[in-house]
């Protein structure tokens, strides 16, 4: 009776705002790398935020804005081979505030062409109740 109550009791409040949010993070994640493992690099973006004020920073320095951070992305990437398959490891998924987190990890490209990986981390803010990529640092 006491584990039907508990069970209940968890069914009942559910994953708190946190966990909740972490999450839809990474089943954002996951998403971004199914688009790119199919070559769609405007799938990819998706997860980014739409605007002129989105930052990434590359080998090259920093990019602004969603349009010239999806050339960059076709410039570097233009076609499958290219872009491989891309897997991940989480290693920080931080909540900053409501607003933001900030999630570190790696990521490795499996190539034809010869394998490439690094490091990341991004910048993750809650806008409209949705997930986006706001900076990313990826070397």
């Amino acid at each position: 009776m006491r584990n039907i109550v508990l069970l209940f009791l968890l069914i009942g409040t559910g994953c708190s705002g946190k966990e909740s949010d972490e999450k839809r993070i990474r089943e954002m994640l996951e998403v971004q790398t199914t688009a790119w493992n199919r070559g769609d690099l405007e799938g990819f973006m998706q997860t980014y935020w739409n605007n002129d004020s989105l930052m990434f920073i590359g080998k090259n320095g920093i990019k602004w804005g969603w349009q010239n951070t999806l050339e960059n992305y076709k410039k570097g990437y233009p076609d499958t081979t290219a872009m491989g398959k891309l897997s991940y490891d989480l290693i920080q998924v931080k909540q900053l505030s409501p607003e933001y987190f900030f999630v570190v990890g790696k990521w490795m490209l499996k190539r034809s062409i010869g394998d490439l990986s690094g490091h990341y981390n991004l910048v993750l803010r809650k806008i409209k109740g949705k997930w986006y990529i706001v900076a990313d640092h990826s070397s």
